[in-house]
């Protein structure tokens, strides 16, 4: 491209404000610093994106035009318009442009895609780093290159395949099991992966099994109380948790020993028969061991123990380590890579020395290998940035709660994997008792201490008590020798239950897909984000419940397109895509075979020939077994959620019920309780139609006539406060359904026009609509008997509630200070629908799991700036909640 002879500043682009300002700091004055705040352009994701000129064609709602090599159709969102016309000025006034994106497909493709929108006249340059630490950023201007379109091509393939699975799956659930739902090349095998291990639960059967639990003291010597457990009995090893067959719930034997199960009765026989009797040491084993630390975070790694020990979710651990990365406290934070440099090895091994001590420090620096496939979105692992570890207690003020949290197990995880091994004593003591008439009992007792604590020093969950944590990790038994006798002090017999397999949480989920090489571990986050989004699975404290939706769906695709959430079709398809990353394979033959077929159909031919094979009603239903009639019980996923169904009785399905707590028994007991079918309260004299009341999933409804017997929808309406289904009568259903009832007229100030009163009940509860204003009714009155005068004081008085009135009303939680580039004053604000900051101008809401007391100046600047443009939507009417419970 034509160099400018022009003697502007450098312009260099950022994607995100934060990032833009750190690096200011590093290159002053003498550069422009822009962010793009994100992409600039994508496929468009609504049908008012589509230009006129192609709204037509038969390609355009997929914006890929298949039947010419696969040209995808870019646009520039709306809110993203202004804010590319102020990067098109930089960049006319510069004489270089630096395209400083992150060093992934996705940065890269962002570069692209700036460059084809900008269409720069000066020099370009393509600067990438993996840390933004002022060494590194020199560094990069001194060793520019040009935008790898290998990676480029590897992104779109991606960001093409996805659309297209997306765009043509998701329409047949839309018809096939219910609207708005989705469906995504990993996001369906990741909803596969927690269904199957819900039905894993759903077959487990649990089993009883009894331990025997003894206090032992040496009879001499050393006489420090010690545990041991019942190990076996004459012989024959007392059988535990994992000898059950999780599906039968019977007992399984190895093969190689005899396995005897201990009961109530048999447990409390040999308490009782073994009490204050001696035992004999038969064996006292010791054995060194070492332990190894681990290797440095990747992107899954870190998401997983980031949930282990901060309770984190991938979203929120992803948000904190962005806003690390773009302060300049770690490097990229989207890498497979467990590899460190030469400057953090060196980094880590002066600390270490500095700060634990010589003896902990290895001879040599500890290499790690790489174990994911193909790893390679970035060249380290992530750790603190810079040739100086910055201390997590010397962090900037700029920092919030999660990031120094996060930064803090990064830290230690950084330096603990350049540390010597952890070494100790595992010991085993065996000791046999006489129990008469039992048999001979045999019980273990385990102890474990540690010698030289190593880079458990530095890895522990509190750094500032490591002594007292690694001395409670320790067992130590006592100094006893083999033929010593000990005596029972005290038997505790116990029961056990067999525990069904556990569900997957977030951590255990990234932990799956990465061992399965399916997806990118910096995409695990939003689609977990996305699958709980869907109302796919939902989270019971930690675990990822799927919802009776995800059965159906992934009963369809298992059944129809199984190849689609094959585990190794969906590996494969990511290393294919490597190799276009490599340049050993084009986009184009990728997406011809994968979408058109190559020899055999493609998804296109696929799914089209599945769809008439498809019967909604089968993949729709669950069934659980036969009640004592005969009758088939089954659950099925209706339009508006899950309902039991049994002959002729339906009842919703409890929002907060597990697929695997639905048994037969509690879906017949649900069915007696609320399935008796509606009760008829009478005729409505005007329309001659039945009036019944109902129990929906929403709560208990009204509804007039028979949606079997009626062409069109029947009406409904909630019962009002007060009422209840059992006792409500046919005067107060047909009165509720009249709703909205004209309480009378008043003229309107500003338009001199009389209107009517009406009192009607809403989604969020009675209320009274005249004109433009609404107001609430109060709990003392109900829409049926609010009275004229009633209405007119409730209608003069300030508006309360929800709605804008409110929010006028609304003080601020806290302010942040002035705006870095505005001046204007930065408030947190507690919303109608969350916590979300201001400016004045702007407003822009926080994420669900972001903790709004640790909010920094730094992200409330970065959410201002992503939503600024962005124009308001319009909202769109809401469905009355009773029409959900229509089966």
């Amino acid at each position: 491209m034509a160099s400018s002879k022009k003697q502007g500043k450098p312009l260099v682009i950022v994607e995100s404000p934060a990032k833009a300002r750190t690096i200011g700091k590093f290159l002053g004055s003498g550069y422009r610093i822009e962010a793009s705040i994100g992409h600039v352009r994508d496929l468009p994701s609504r049908a008012a994106e589509i230009p006129a000129a192609v709204k037509k064609e038969k390609w355009a709602r997929l914006a890929i035009d298949v039947e010419h090599d696969f040209k995808p159709l870019y646009v520039v969102p709306a809110e993203k318009r202004e804010h590319l016309k102020k990067l098109k000025a930089a960049c006319k006034e510069a004489d270089t442009l630096y395209l400083a994106t992150d060093e992934d497909r996705e940065g890269e493709s962002i570069s692209w895609h700036l460059l084809e929108e900008l269409k720069p006249k000066c020099k370009i340059r393509r600067l990438v780093f993996h840390e933004i630490t002022k060494p590194a950023i020199l560094e990069a201007l001194q060793q520019p290159r040009d935008i790898d379109m290998n990676l480029v091509e590897a992104q779109e393939t991606r960001r093409l395949v996805d659309r297209l699975y997306g765009y043509t799956v998701s329409p047949l659930l839309w018809k096939k099991v219910r609207p708005k739902l989705s469906a995504g090349r990993v996001q369906s095998v990741a909803v596969r992966l927690i269904v199957e291990r819900e039905r894993e639960r759903i077959r487990f059967h649990a089993s009883d099994y009894w331990s025997l639990a003894a206090t032992f003291a040496a009879t001499t010597g050393d006489r420090t109380a010690f545990d041991a457990n019942l190990t076996a009995v004459d012989g024959a090893r007392v059988a535990v948790g994992r000898d059950f067959d999780p599906d039968t719930g019977a007992l399984q034997t190895s093969g190689k020993s005899e396995v005897v199960l201990v009961d109530e009765k048999k447990a409390v026989a040999l308490a009782n028969a073994l009490a204050g009797k001696t035992a004999t040491v038969t064996e006292r084993e010791q054995k060194p061991y070492t332990e190894r630390p681990y290797p440095p975070f990747t992107t899954s790694t870190l998401q997983q123990e980031s949930a282990r020990k901060l309770r984190f979710s991938a979203q929120r651990t992803m948000r904190a380590a962005q806003r690390l990365y773009e302060n300049g406290y770690i490097t990229y934070m989207r890498t497979d890579s467990t590899t460190l440099s030469e400057q953090a090895i060196a980094a880590a091994r002066k600390l270490i020395g500095r700060d634990f001590g010589t003896e902990y420090l290895p001879d040599a620096p500890r290499q790690y290998q790489t174990k994911v496939r193909n790893a390679q979105e970035a060249h380290e692992a992530i750790r603190p940035a810079g040739s100086e570890f910055t201390a997590p207690s010397a962090l900037g003020t700029d920092v919030g709660e999660d990031e120094r949290r996060v930064y803090e197990l990064i830290w230690r995880r950084t330096v603990a994997c350049q540390m010597k091994d952890a070494r100790g004593q595992r010991t085993t003591l065996q000791l046999r008792m006489d129990a008469g008439a039992h048999g001979q009992a045999r019980f273990t007792a385990t102890g474990r201490t540690i010698e030289f604590a190593g880079y458990r020093l530095a890895y522990v969950e509190d750094i500032d008590d490591a002594d007292a944590e690694l001395a409670e990790s320790e067992r130590v038994l006592p100094d006893i020798r083999e033929g010593a006798a000990a005596t029972a002090t005290q038997l505790s017999p116990a029961g056990h239950t067999t525990q069904p397999p556990a569900r997957l949480t977030e951590a255990g989920l990234i932990k799956e897909l990465e061992a399965r090489g399916i997806g990118r571990p910096s995409t695990y986050a939003s689609i977990i984000e996305t699958i709980v989004a869907r109302e796919y699975c939902w989270k019971k404290a930690t675990a990822l419940v799927p919802t009776f939706t995800a059965f159906a769906v992934v009963d369809l695709l298992a059944g129809y397109l199984g190849w689609l959430v094959d585990y190794q079709f969906t590996a494969k398809m990511e290393d294919d895509l490597d190799e276009i990353s490599n340049g050993r394979a084009t986009r184009l033959d990728y997406l011809q075979h994968f979408f058109l077929g190559n020899g055999q159909p493609g998804l296109r031919d696929r799914v089209a020939g599945v769809e008439t094979e498809i019967d909604p009603r089968k993949v729709c239903s669950i069934p659980l077994g036969a009640n004592d009639a005969g009758e088939l019980v089954e659950v099925r996923v209706g339009r508006y959620g899950p309902f039991l169904s049994c002959g002729d009785k339906r009842v919703s399905v409890p929002d907060e019920m597990a697929p695997d707590e639905m048994t037969l028994g509690k879906a017949i007991e649900l069915l007696v309780k609320g399935g008796d079918g509606p009760k008829c309260l009478g005729i409505d004299p005007d329309s001659g139609l039945e009036v019944f009341v109902k129990i929906g999933r929403f709560g208990p409804y009204f509804q007039l006539g028979d949606p079997d017997k009626l062409d069109d929808k029947p009406k409904m309406a909630s019962l009002l406060a007060g009422m209840e289904p059992e006792t409500v009568t046919l005067e107060q259903a047909l009165a509720v359904l009249s709703l909205p009832r004209e309480v009378g007229r008043m003229v309107v100030p500003d338009t001199g026009q009389e209107e009517p009163i009406l009192a009607q009940n809403g989604r969020f509860g009675p209320y009274l609509k005249w004109g433009k204003e609404t107001r609430s009714i109060p709990a003392e009155f109900t829409p049926l008997t609010i009275d004229l005068a009633t209405a007119k004081h409730l209608l003069a008085q300030p508006k309360q509630g929800r709605g804008r009135g409110q929010a006028a009303a609304r003080k601020a939680l806290r302010e942040l200070g002035p705006h870095p580039k505005s001046g204007a004053v930065v408030k947190l604000m507690d919303g109608r629908y969350g916590p979300y900051v201001t400016d004045g101008t702007t407003n822009a809401s926080l994420s669900k799991d972001e903790d709004p007391a640790q909010l920094s100046m730094d992200r409330a600047v970065e959410l201002l700036a992503a939503r600024e443009g962005v124009p308001k939507k319009k909202r769109a009417p809401r469905r009355r909640a009773t029409s959900k419970a229509s089966r």
